[in-house]
């Protein structure tokens, strides 16, 4: 049973203070102190500054599979790049949403600030999907209520890739859910979890799926990261993420995305974690560099408003027409896309997220 695949700019969190002071060449000391430091760093609810970079990277990737040609069409690389950026978006979403609820556990809190994060403009491009694409009462119904991806899935030609929005929100519901069950112990389920739903694609051998349950393994990885710098795992486990060279698990990732490479994409969620994990306890290096560029950190600003938008221009005049003429119009898609992001990242989104957190302030008395 193999699906094909079909991303929102969170509270990143980051902080140049992760880099360790360590004279020794003791493989263990290089490893420790960064991980110390960002678990001290992570608790004090700082930025990530690698986080930043790779939203960004996430966004180019997902943009590239769904817009550009990318070859030679034998490698399959539109698979593999979309695969790529919605694994990395998943790890940062589940990562820091977990790192949020460590260090704010109060549910209200959590849910009101991802709400008015994610379903403003869910909703308002959904509008204004259906009024170009009319579709029943069940169908649009599934999309404002996000589980438009589950069996039978409703995802129409034009709100395809809101998936990822339903299986976000559906995470969301069900981590308050654990939490409000177990209060903070309930997070640590999620490793156990993150492994369950790995078992569940190879038992239905499934490599990549626009349906929660095969897909969720990868935000559950990301809650794990932020377990393991949190210490909440044990200090071994924090230990193990200095240890890997960040350039070699990116190339590891990539093949992991190739749809040729078969069972090795069950690795997908762990080498995605690890990734993140490095370069976070390990910010020196070329990759970090440019993980930290400012228009990497741009992109990451309006990534979830590119990814929202994109599709829709897609089905308008900017993407009609013949194979030719349709990359011809590329550029302007491209030039409409960045500037209608830019707007409502900055005057749309924000102004909600801004809403949302004064309600949280209310409600808390703040």
């Amino acid at each position: 049973m193999m699906r094909h695949l079909g991303p929102d700019s969170s509270d990143t969190a980051g902080a140049g203070a992760f880099a360790a002071q360590v004279v020794t060449g003791d493989a263990t000391a290089v490893a420790d102190a960064p991980v110390a430091a960002a678990s001290r760093t992570a608790r004090k609810d700082v930025h990530f500054p690698a986080l930043d970079g790779w939203r960004g990277l996430s966004i180019l990737a997902v943009l590239a599979a769904h817009l550009l040609p990318l070859g030679p069409s034998w490698l399959k690389l539109n698979y593999a790049a979309g695969v790529f950026g919605m694994a990395l978006f998943f790890i940062l979403s589940g990562f820091l949403i977990t790192h949020f609820l460590l260090e704010r556990p109060g549910l209200g809190d959590f849910l009101i600030r991802r709400s008015f994060r994610i379903v403003p403009l869910a909703w308002l491009c959904m509008a204004v999907a259906f009024a170009m694409e009319p579709a029943s009462f069940d169908v649009v119904l599934s999309h404002f209520l996000f589980y438009a991806n589950l069996p039978p899935q409703t995802l129409t030609p034009i709100t395809g890739h809101l998936w990822s929005l339903c299986v976000e929100m559906q995470f969301y519901i069900g981590v308050a859910a654990l939490v409000a069950l177990f209060d903070r112990r309930g997070l640590m389920l999620l490793p156990a979890l993150c492994l369950a739903h790995t078992g569940w694609r190879v038992m239905d051998g499934v490599y990549a799926s626009s349906i929660t349950y095969y897909r969720v393994d990868e935000i559950f990885a990301g809650c794990t990261l932020a377990l393991a710098l949190h210490g909440e795992l044990g200090d071994r486990l924090k230990r193990v993420l200095g240890w890997f060279n960040p350039a070699l698990l990116l190339v590891l990732l990539v093949i992991a995305c190739m749809q040729q490479t078969g069972p090795l994409n069950y690795l997908r969620p762990y080498l995605a974690a690890l990734l993140v994990g490095a370069t976070i306890v390990r910010p020196q290096g070329v990759l970090n560099d440019l993980l930290r560029h400012r228009w990497l950190v741009y992109l990451a600003s309006v990534s979830y408003a590119l990814y929202v938008i994109h599709p829709l221009l897609e089905h308008t005049w900017l993407g009609s027409g013949d194979v030719y003429e349709k990359y011809m119009k590329r550029p302007l898609l491209f030039l409409v896309l960045f500037g209608l992001a830019h707007l409502s990242t900055f005057h749309f989104e924000r102004p909600c997220t801004s809403l949302g957190k004064r309600i949280v302030r209310r409600l808390s008395g703040a």
